[in-house]
C-alpha cells in the first residue's frame, strides 16, 4: 500500500513536524495539505512551514491557543519576506478554499478548521 502523503508536489510531512515528536508531520489532515499543495502551486513561490502540526505540550511552551488548530493538524504557519510574498500567498489560499487567514508581520497563519468561526480574516497585534 502506498503512502497517501507521497502524491504532495510541494511538500513532505516531517516538514509539518512539531519539533518535540518526530514524524508528527504525519498527524495533518491529508485533505488540508492537498490544499496546500495546490496554493503552493498557483502562488508560484517556495511554502515556508514556520509551524504546522503541534503537540499539547509544544502548543503549550510556545503559548498557543489551548484550542489550537496546529493541535488538530488542520493549521500552518507561513514565513514571507516582503509584501508581494505575503499577497501571492494570501491569494494562492483564497483561490484554494481557505477562509481562515491570519497575517502578522513576518508569518501568516492558515486554518480550515469547521468548528471556529468561518470564514475570518485577521491580523496579529505586534
Amino acid at each position: 500500500m502506498s503512502n497517501p502523503y507521497y502524491h504532495l508536489k510541494h511538500f513532505k510531512p516531517i516538514e509539518f513536524d512539531s519539533p518535540d515528536e518526530f514524524y508528527s508531520g504525519l498527524k495533518m489532515s491529508l485533505d488540508f495539505l492537498t490544499m496546500l499543495d495546490e496554493a503552493r502551486e498557483i502562488a508560484g513561490i517556495p511554502f515556508k512551514i514556520n509551524s504546522g502540526y503541534r503537540t499539547t505540550k509544544h502548543n503549550k511552551a510556545i503559548g498557543g491557543s489551548p484550542t489550537s488548530s496546529h493541535m488538530k493538524g488542520l493549521a500552518v504557519d507561513l514565513s514571507y519576506k516582503n509584501n508581494l510574498e505575503a499577497l501571492k500567498i494570501v491569494a494562492a489560499l483564497t483561490d484554494v478554499g481557505c477562509y481562515r487567514i491570519g497575517i502578522s508581520s513576518n508569518f501568516i497563519h492558515c486554518d480550515n478548521d469547521v468548528e471556529k468561526t468561518w470564514p475570518a480574516y485577521w491580523t496579529y497585534d505586534e
